[in-house]
């Protein structure tokens, strides 16, 4: 009775906590580096838009012209640079000279860039363009305008993709055993949800700590938050070397937790692809360009309507630390909900609806939350100024925009995210891993500047982004229509594939049954 007991129970432990008590040496550096480099990104993430957003003479109208203009040409720059550097370097001596100097700029805009933007700003030179040009240039020319928080904004939204995404999961790949890697990751995105849950809160904490002192001559409460935040950042930064140099030092000369010919042996490298590759082998398969459907019309459809939303959250939260505080709020019940319903939702809704139903929850989700919050924005000015309970609608609009904000990205990491990594599983292995590096690239960079590229000619047009609402809802539920009959497509190849592979495996079943028993006749 007791061993069955202990049986159960370490079954469940297992589920639980599925890591040997001699890999912690291991797995513990790896998880407080993941935590320090998520919690970064989430206080980056919230004071970029903050900070942007709020600046003199600028809005959300900015953003669209930062991720175009800003954000991909730094993104470029920065794989040229990294390229080089990756020849001549090691690879300890790439990953600080990659961190440094994130940290390094973070530091300096806390301490000179910030308190000196009034002497490094164009202010005049700004106010002369846009006397010269349309309304709808205002986000243009904010760029150049408080050109020192366009910088911060750039490396900011590089934190993610370059510390993030390259640094820490390409240290990890390097590093981790298939199998370990089965057990290792599902807690780094456990750990990215518990970064965003304590970051969250902290930002609320500093954003709102400064407000008693803002009637003292001389204090800059804005400035106040920034110091605190960036320190915290340089901080977590530091953690995140000296949990990597500790990896070098003490766990990978150890043979039981790493092996590089062992290593090179088990993993396959990812096929780097140009983006005229990438069109001319997605346009090769009909599936596969259903698939890049689903990655560009999300990443467009979340674009128009986040914009949006940040626009009003303006009008709502015009001072800095206000803004950040909704959005320290706005972080922390994302974490919630996304952790609800990845335990919750996910796996069983899967299990019990089917690959199709799955698909389908995002863009229907999105779709509706979307419209209905669009829709109040179209209409705004034929609706009373306060509703049921004395709530003003200025404020119930930004808590529908949140709401659909936080509903949308919930639904991606638990159902859209799944359903699009088990679409590659039927694929022949050239489609599955080419297929996956092409649509990768296509959706990442169309589904962003797609997105951007619509907003700013909508923006030009209509002389500033409260006047995107309607053309931006019609365009939603266009592209969102796409994507549903795209997917609703794409589930029936699927289909047709995973019944040919389940074929396929029979036959093989058969064949060693057959050859089995052809053997042990030879033998007789």
């Amino acid at each position: 009775m007791s061993e069955t007991v202990n049986k159960e129970f370490g079954k469940v432990r297992s589920i639980l906590w599925p890591i040997y008590t001699f890999e912690l040496k291991k797995i513990l550096p790896m998880l407080l580096m993941f935590f320090c480099i998520s919690f970064n990104y989430t206080i980056l993430r919230d004071m970029k838009d903050s900070l942007v957003v709020t600046a003199g003479g600028s809005g959300a109208e900015v953003i669209p012209f930062l991720k175009l203009y800003g954000v991909l040409p730094g993104a470029v720059m920065f794989i040229l640079i990294y390229s080089k550097l990756s020849n001549k370097l090691s690879k300890p001596a790439l990953f600080y000279a990659t961190l440094s100097p994130f940290l390094i700029f973070f530091a300096l805009f806390a301490l000179v860039l910030y308190p000196a933007k009034d002497f490094l700003h164009p202010y005049a030179f700004a106010d002369k363009m846009q006397s010269l040009l349309p309304t709808g240039f205002m986000g243009l020319i904010a760029v150049l305008r408080n050109w020192v928080f366009s910088i911060f904004y750039i490396l900011s939204e590089l934190w993610g993709s370059v510390v993030l995404s390259l640094l820490f999961w390409g240290f990890a790949n390097d590093i981790t055993k298939v199998k370990e890697a089965k057990r290792f990751y599902a807690l780094f995105l456990t750990g990215a949800n518990v970064a965003l849950l304590v970051s969250g809160p902290t930002i609320r904490y500093f954003a709102n700590l400064p407000k008693k002192l803002a009637a003292v001559a001389g204090v800059d409460p804005w400035g106040m938050t920034i110091n605190k935040l960036m320190l915290l950042v340089v901080l977590m930064g530091l953690i995140i070397m000296g949990c990597y140099y500790y990896m070098n030092k003490s766990v990978l000369t150890d043979s039981r937790f790493y092996s590089p010919e062992e290593m090179k042996s088990s993993k396959k490298t990812k096929p780097k692809l140009s983006m005229k590759e990438s069109f001319k082998f997605i346009f090769s398969s009909k599936y596969l360009g259903l698939l890049a459907v689903l990655v560009v019309g999300y990443g467009i459809a979340i674009n128009l309507v986040e914009v949006t939303w940040k626009s009003q959250l303006k009008l709502e939260f015009p001072n800095s630390n206000d803004y950040l505080a909704f959005m320290g709020a706005f972080s922390t019940v994302t974490g919630f909900v996304t952790i609800l319903t990845t335990m919750f939702l996910g796996g069983n809704i899967m299990r019990r609806f089917g690959w199709r139903f799955s698909a389908l929850l995002t863009p229907v989700m999105l779709i509706l939350t979307g419209i209905s919050f669009l829709g109040f924005i179209v209409f705004k000015h034929k609706l009373p100024t306060y509703l049921l309970g004395g709530i003003t609608l200025q404020f119930f609009i930004v808590l529908l925009g949140a709401a659909q904000n936080i509903l949308s990205k919930s639904c991606k990491y638990t159902f859209f995210d799944p359903t699009k990594e088990m679409a590659y599983i039927p694929l022949d292995q050239e489609s599955k891993v080419k297929g996956k590096a092409a649509v990768d690239v296509v959706g990442a960079r169309l589904g962003k500047s797609g997105g951007s590229l619509l907003q700013q000619g909508l923006i030009i047009m209509c002389g500033g982004i409260v006047g995107i609402a309607p053309y931006a809802m019609i365009l939603v539920l266009g592209i969102v229509t796409v994507w549903m009959f795209s997917a609703n497509s794409l589930s029936k190849l699927f289909e047709e594939k995973n019944a040919e592979m389940e074929k396929r495996k029979i036959s093989e079943e058969d064949l060693k049954v057959v050859a089995k028993s052809s053997k042990e006749g030879a033998v007789n």
